[in-house]
């Protein structure tokens, strides 16, 4: 069967350098550091004392006081960057039909918050068992889409996926085939996450996964760099609205891109680490590639995983000059996790928006806090290091890989 195009025509952002996909982009073209001291809980005896928390962010205003209190922060946030996309994507939700709209979700941890304080509130207590009701509803990973499906009455194909920091990224390619095999016509897809907790800050600090550089945390997330320690931790949302193209054209829909392809892969290696030649990073985009029926130097631009990683961010260029080949120091790569932190299972999506974005204005943002040449890092590489650049892109890609060797990759092209 021939497959159905597919584009994407809504986006909304929740991000720590900004609360709307309009103030998102301000934030990455310039440069804009989202990493701040936590406000959450008290820090004093925590290896990291600072994450990218989301700024100036009230749920209630945005969401009813009563479902604030019976959903965790994650879903709040996946509530809040939906509506931004489906208003921003005008869909007429009076008469479209709503049993071929689906919502499609990526979330690594899900309602870490909720788990944490119900389990704490239990120790505090003499042993009886007095949880809230609403514990189990808020805690679990698919209560996000169901959520946005139940506000919307979208009766669609309803699910989350997790697969850690590829979560996001699992959610869109499998929202990508739903509309391709004809099964859907609109899908919400994206990811969310609220890990900023004592639980997550100290359970990555227990792995000597996040930076400690407390003194400067600002510059603390510095992809590519040869002083990288660690990830810095972040959270918030990105949606998008995914139509098939037909039905998008036919109700004259703006539209930002072509969704064209995704590929995923496993390390099949190391829990947490990658594999040290980036093998799973190579299957991976290779197979997006021949999803997406392009070449290699097709692609202009690649948003990679970059989490500022000593392993990591190498393993993944080492991957890029292998599957792209001289061509590959033709390609702005950049890792906007610079500014943003890592938003875990939320990263695939706010920065597939980044990309969308970047080929919609012609410019790449920076990696910001680069100081330090990596000598086991390709110098002809163009890393868009500290300062956007302008660039006419025709094909973008995005990287996103998770603990257990999750792998995912899409990509996006200008409409023809």
């Amino acid at each position: 069967m021939e497959l159905k195009r597919v584009v994407v025509t809504g986006l909304g952002a929740l991000t720590p350098i900004g609360n709307t996909k309009d103030e998102y982009w301000e934030g990455l073209i310039s440069g804009k550091s989202g990493a701040a001291p936590i406000t959450y809980y008290d820090t004093e005896k925590f290896k990291t004392k600072f994450a990218c928390e989301l700024k100036n962010f009230t749920a209630t205003d945005f969401i009813d006081r009563k479902l604030v209190n019976r959903m965790d922060k994650f879903t709040q946030y996946a509530m809040v960057a939906a509506d931004e996309a489906i208003a921003d994507a005008n869909l007429d939700l009076d008469t479209i039909n709503k049993l071929r709209v689906g919502v499609i979700w990526g979330a690594g941890i899900g309602g870490l918050e909720t788990f944490q304080e119900e389990v704490l509130n239990f120790a505090k207590g003499d042993g009886t068992p007095r949880f809230n009701p609403f514990f189990i509803p808020k805690m679990i990973a698919d209560i996000a889409p169901g959520n946005i499906s139940i506000k919307y009455g979208f009766m669609g194909p309803n699910y989350t996926t997790v697969s850690a920091c590829a979560s996001s990224a699992n959610a869109m390619f499998d929202a990508l085939n739903s509309i391709r095999l004809g099964h859907c016509d609109v899908i919400v897809t994206g990811g969310s996450e609220a890990a900023v907790t004592i639980a997550g800050m100290g359970g990555f600090n227990a792995m000597h996964a996040l930076s400690t550089r407390n003194e400067s945390p600002e510059t603390a997330s510095r992809p590519f760099d040869a002083t990288r320690d660690g990830f810095v931790l972040g959270e918030g949302a990105g949606a998008l609205i995914l139509e098939e193209y037909e039905y998008a054209k036919a109700r004259g829909a703006k539209i930002y891109a072509e969704f064209v392809g995704g590929g995923l892969s496993s390390d099949a290696y190391h829990m947490t680490a990658p594999h040290p030649e980036g093998r799973g990073v190579v299957a991976v985009m290779k197979n997006c590639l021949e999803n997406a029926g392009l070449k290699p130097e097709d692609v202009d631009h690649i948003n990679t995983h970059g989490t500022s990683t000593p392993l990591g961010d190498v393993a993944e260029l080492k991957a890029i000059s292998e599957i792209f080949g001289n061509h590959a120091k033709h390609i702005n790569i950049n890792s906007t996790k610079s500014m943003t932190g890592h938003l875990l299972g939320a990263a695939g999506a706010i920065e597939a928006i980044s990309v969308i974005l970047a080929m919609k204005h012609g410019i790449v943002p920076p990696t910001i806090n680069h100081t330090t040449v990596d000598e086991n890092i390709d110098p002809e590489l163009n890393l868009t290091l500290n300062k956007a650049q302008k660039r006419d892109i025709k094909v973008a890609m995005s990287n996103t890989f998770g603990f257990g060797g999750h792998n995912a990759c899409v990509l996006f092209k200008k409409l023809d």
